[in-house]
């Protein structure tokens, strides 16, 4: 497909495929597209949609998408929860004005008693819209929600995108939690897991990002292999591209890390750093994400005198977050485990050097060792610095790997590859839907209610009342 054909779409009304253009809802219960890759998915999916010729209503709760402009079928509808973890009052009780229904009393409830609400209540509500708009969308993409609300007639014929199963997530914090308070702490907060993966059993259509995603989503959710299918995402490579006229900065490292948990590694890429600036003392990491005040990763700074050696960025521009990557003079994932990694995707499509672990789809990303990157183990500082000093002590490895790098993504990794492949399950769905025999069940008349009123927070939310 020329490139004229997908920013237009084709000729006669039809969209770039040669079928007729669809309506589509794509959901999204957090779209921040600069406080984690899920917001990051649905604002470049949902462009590369419409560039297609298809009709794209983001639903999304706070924190809402950002949407790129320019495109009349592209438009946002918000379906606002209780915003219980807004800054700067995260973990707030709501003023009694605030309630609208008995799902906002479930998600107060829920936070009372140490879950995390957001999933099912944005599922409860989002099915509620639904079912009043039906005929209204060809297709409804669930971006992750997973919640009981999603289950059964929803007024469309439903596919999910799994970025990676979130109980990697609870069992890596579980890992790493000292303490008895603590796990069960971890393991409340994670409770909402339990409804995802009865859920995830039950969808008719799965998309996952990498072929390990693929794997985990059969290994850890239990859902059947031949419902599951892979369509890559990648980099925006138009805005991700080498610029010579950026200078890099001598000893630049940069990294993005959404969040403080163990999950990124960043407390040994934080300890590498330590070890690089013995032999390479102008060696410093910019990190993309909020400083953290305490936990590990504070603690190891200070531990090694680091203060004026890490810097953290938040909140900054496309444009600045690209010339920050293109001033480095290498990139670094230290994830001890990812689902795909756009970070990886985005830094190579720059021609940025990229030092990667071999955590979870990274490999799939980033390629082999020595190619188009440098693999090291997850969890091991040393092999961080080793690689990171390498790298900062030879400029033709850089260039070199920076080239490739480039060249891998552009081949395999974009966001017009990813709505196509997209597009192409929606299609499948909905000539599944239309045919009862291929139809698989879903849900039948009543649980959802049933599976809902089982939850500890609704049954304590019926205390209240």
């Amino acid at each position: 497909m020329t490139a004229e054909a997908r920013e237009a779409g084709s000729p006669k009304g039809l969209a770039a495929d040669g079928e007729r253009p669809l309506n589509i809802a794509l959901l999204t219960y957090k779209g921040n597209p600069f406080c984690g890759g899920q917001g990051v998915y649905v604002r470049h999916l949902s462009r590369e949609l419409a560039r297609l010729g298809h009709r794209v209503e983001v639903i999304g709760s706070q924190p809402y998408p950002v949407l790129d402009e320019g495109y009349p079928q592209l438009t946002l509808t918000e379906l606002p929860s209780l915003d219980l973890y807004r800054q700067p009052d995260p973990f707030r009780t709501p003023g009694r004005d605030e309630y609208r229904d008995w799902i906002d009393a479930l998600e107060v409830a829920t936070m009372w008693t140490g879950g995390f609400p957001e999933p099912l209540t944005f599922s409860l509500r989002a099915r509620h819209h639904l079912r009043a708009r039906r005929g209204e969308f060809d297709v409804v993409h669930d971006n992750q929600t997973l919640g009981y609300g999603l289950l059964g007639d929803i007024g469309a014929p439903l596919v999910t995108t799994i970025h990676h199963p979130i109980t990697v997530d609870r069992q890596l914090e579980l890992d790493a939690a000292e303490g008895w308070q603590r796990r069960y702490s971890v393991r409340r907060w994670y409770a909402f897991t339990r409804m995802q993966k009865r859920v995830a059993r039950r969808l008719p259509s799965v998309l996952t990002v990498s072929g390990t995603s693929r794997q985990e989503i059969v290994d850890h959710l239990g859902v059947r292999g031949d419902r599951i299918h892979v369509v890559h995402i990648g980099a925006d490579t138009d805005l991700f591209a080498p610029n010579p006229a950026v200078a890099e900065v001598p000893g630049r490292i940069v990294t993005t890390s959404s969040a403080d948990v163990p999950l990124k590694g960043l407390v040994f890429l934080v300890e590498a750093l330590a070890k690089v600036r013995t032999e390479h003392p102008a060696a410093h990491l910019v990190v993309v994400g909020k400083r953290p005040t305490e936990g590990p990763v504070a603690q190891a700074i200070e531990r090694y005198g680091l203060e004026g050696a890490v810097d953290f960025v938040k909140g900054i521009s496309d444009a600045e977050l690209v010339d920050l990557i293109r001033s480095a003079e290498v990139a670094c994932v230290p994830s001890l485990y990812e689902g795909f990694s756009l970070p990886a995707a985005e830094a190579m499509a720059t021609g940025t050097p990229l030092v990667a672990t071999t955590g979870g789809a990274i490999p799939e990303v980033a390629g082999r060792d020595g190619e188009t990157c440098l693999a090291v183990p997850t969890g091991d500082a040393g092999a961080l610095a080793a690689g990171l000093g390498r790298l900062l002590g030879d400029p033709e490895l850089r260039a070199r790997l920076g080239r490739a790098g480039r060249e891998r993504v552009l081949a395999k990794f974009t966001w017009a590859r990813a709505a196509e492949g997209t597009v192409a399950r929606y299609r499948e769905a909905i000539a599944s839907s239309a045919d009862p025999a291929a139809r698989p069940s879903t849900a039948r008349p009543g649980e959802v209610t049933q599976a809902v009123k089982a939850t500890p927070a609704v049954q304590l939310t019926e205390a209240v009342k």
